[in-house]
């Protein structure tokens, strides 16, 4: 049969004390939602029916462009009234798969075990707990099987005491589930309508109810509070840092890096501690990236070196050049091999030729640099009059002294030299030094002001 997932997305989220909802808080820089449907979609579902309910508006604008349909659970009223609210919409003839959007950390190797296990009854999931506070407790039967789930404070005190908890998940028949959805009442401490209870009712019919049993508690941890995210921040951190090290990646403190997308290395990388990686980023052979950085969709070519301390962003970058200390690439940026960006050096949507430096103080924006171009410290290019932006050509060969002001639109020619201090507002000719400054004069009469008194 055709698989159909449930995702129940509805929870208010009230020991996030915060007025984002719960599954829109980000785990490595997307929405805990977000890696739940990414799971989910893995498993190649015929429908994903996701039942919000806290923030609903909220919730949907963030995942407008999600091929995803939705439920509205306008109470909450449980857990197993939550799956009421998605069955309508769930195809009789289906395989049916529940999930919780507040763990994230699930596999869909995982998964796949627990809808082979729920073919031909009802399986869920478990786990084993030092400390099960909170937590369901499963009740086995002589079998092996799972008899009943019973909730914390529906509990006997030798229910307490066991360890195994249920982790949530479950699979079965979209026509098994609708019969036992429709017995759930709420006769229990919390006046609510447990989705656990259909164990108990699938137990009375015969129904087998088998446990898949998950080694790792992480794989199942919800989150519940901000502690609990950052917990599991950086479970899914370390995970990914145990990924980057079988890859031979090397890294200098393996608790000291954060991948918020994919990152993909080349032979021979190196990233030294507290490096963050957000979006798409590729770091070819021989990449060394030094601590303290921040790179956002880039791509970076063998043998350059990051140094310490620089923010990179939406560029593509060539081999064997050196950038930073504390280097800034905004947006839009493209840089040859053997390109240097020093430090305290700002570049934004510019092309910048090999061999090309710009190592002190300067910033380069809506410029087009040729190769082995030498700007000098403290040049900016003036692209902004307030109202339009225009670009700078610095041409192949050129020489840019110190302290100088290219006011765009400008084409600085091919071998022209600039002046220390030039404003230069006027396409200049090639291999000719230019100096626009004003006339120096000193004035000999002048006194420097005193304080009164």
């Amino acid at each position: 049969m055709a698989l159909e997932i449930i995702v129940l997305a509805a929870g208010q989220g009230k020991r996030m004390r915060s007025k984002l909802p719960k599954i829109l808080h980000p785990l490595a820089g997307r929405p805990l939602l977000a890696h739940v449907l990414d799971t989910a979609g893995a498993l190649a579902p015929r429908k994903v029916v996701v039942v919000h309910g806290s923030g609903a508006e909220q919730v949907r604008s963030a995942f407008a462009d999600s091929q995803v349909e939705w439920a509205l659970q306008a109470e909450q009223l449980g857990t197993g009234h939550a799956v009421q609210q998605a069955l309508p919409r769930i195809s009789q003839d289906a395989d049916v798969l529940i999930l919780y959007a507040d763990v994230p950390l699930v596999r869909s190797a995982t998964l796949k075990r627990l809808l082979d296990a729920g073919r031909d009854g009802l399986a869920v999931m478990t786990t084993q707990l030092a400390d099960p506070t909170g937590y369901g407790r499963v009740v086995r039967q002589a079998s092996g099987d799972v008899a009943r789930i019973v909730e914390q404070r529906d509990a006997s005190a030798a229910e307490l005491a066991l360890r195994e908890v249920n982790a949530g998940f479950m699979a079965t028949s979209a026509r098994r589930l609708a019969g036992w959805l429709g017995k759930l009442t709420n006769r229990n401490a919390q006046s609510e309508y447990y989705l656990t209870d259909v164990v108990s009712l699938a137990g009375a019919e015969g129904v087998p109810v088998r446990a898949v049993k998950v080694d790792d508690p992480w794989e199942v941890a919800g989150v519940n509070s901000k502690r609990e995210l950052a917990a599991i921040e950086r479970q899914y951190q370390l995970k990914e840092a145990a990924r980057l090290l079988n890859e031979a990646v090397t890294l200098a403190d393996p608790a000291r890096i954060d991948v918020r997308g994919e990152l993909s290395c080349g032979t021979d990388v190196a990233i030294d501690v507290n490096c963050i990686f957000e979006g798409k980023v590729t770091l070819a052979d021989g990449v060394r990236i030094g601590p303290n950085c921040l790179l956002r969709d880039v791509r970076i070519g063998p043998g350059t070196e990051i140094l310490a301390f620089s923010h990179l962003e939406d560029s593509e970058i060539g081999g064997r050049c050196r950038l930073g200390p504390y280097a800034r690439l905004r947006p839009g940026n493209s840089l040859g091999d053997e390109v240097h960006i020093g430090n305290f050096v700002e570049v934004k949507a510019s092309r910048i030729g090999k061999g090309s430096k710009a190592n002190h103080l300067s910033y380069i924006g809506d410029a087009d640099v040729g190769a082995k171009v030498n700007v000098g410290a403290g040049t900016i290019t003036c692209n902004y009059d307030g109202a339009t932006k225009s670009r700078t050509i610095i041409e192949d060969d050129c020489f840019i002294g110190s302290d100088a002001t290219l006011v765009a639109p400008v084409r600085i020619a091919r071998g022209s030299y600039i002046g220390a201090g030039s404003t230069i507002s006027k396409d200049t000719p090639p291999d000719q030094l230019t100096v626009a400054r004003a006339r120096q004069v000193s004035v000999p009469s002048w006194k420097p002001p005193r304080k009164k008194g």
